[in-house]
């Protein structure tokens, strides 16, 4: 088994872990003080938003607005629009960007790559042939090709038609 190590992911992952007894990210990003421009979708239970730390354009998080931290403390309500804004955001981004796939994943505690451990989210990440490049392994850099505020205003158009 090969392994490829990935050191740039360790200051975000001790700075989230420094920060998990404080406010929460996602509950600011809807209730905060200053509610966040990533916003894409707020929907009755649930919204979605651009990740700050994206992997690739358009990476993606749907969020309860509750702060839960795991699946089993959803109500059925919460499950079903996690759902139901999941899928639209695999056509918000199949139609924005035509991606050649997607990943679609949860990550349930630190030991499974929660980077935020107590506020439940799942990650909709699109991704193309040759998306990956040797910046993130010798340059400890992603190369993300389209500004967040950019990629805001190309998705948020689309969610307002498809999340009805």
């Amino acid at each position: 088994m090969r392994h490829l190590w990935a050191p740039w992911r360790l200051s975000y992952l001790t700075k989230a872990n420094a920060t998990r007894d404080k406010r929460c990210v996602f509950c600011d990003a809807v209730t905060g003080p200053k509610p966040s421009p990533l916003t894409l979708h707020r929907g009755d239970s649930c919204f979605v938003i651009l990740n700050k730390y994206p992997y690739s354009n358009g990476h993606l998080m749907v969020v309860p607005r509750r702060h839960i931290g795991r699946l089993l403390e959803a109500v059925p309500d919460e499950l079903t629009e996690l759902m139901a804004l999941t899928r639209t955001a695999e056509m918000v981004l199949s139609e924005a960007y035509a991606p050649e796939g997607l990943n679609v994943g949860i990550n349930l505690g630190r030991p499974a790559g929660a980077g935020i451990v107590g506020h439940l989210h799942i990650h909709v990440v699109p991704r193309w042939n040759g998306d990956t490049n040797f910046m993130t392994v010798t340059a400890d850099t992603r190369v993300v090709p389209e500004e967040p505020a950019q990629t805001v205003e190309r998705l948020r158009p689309i969610f307002l038609r498809l999340a009805r």
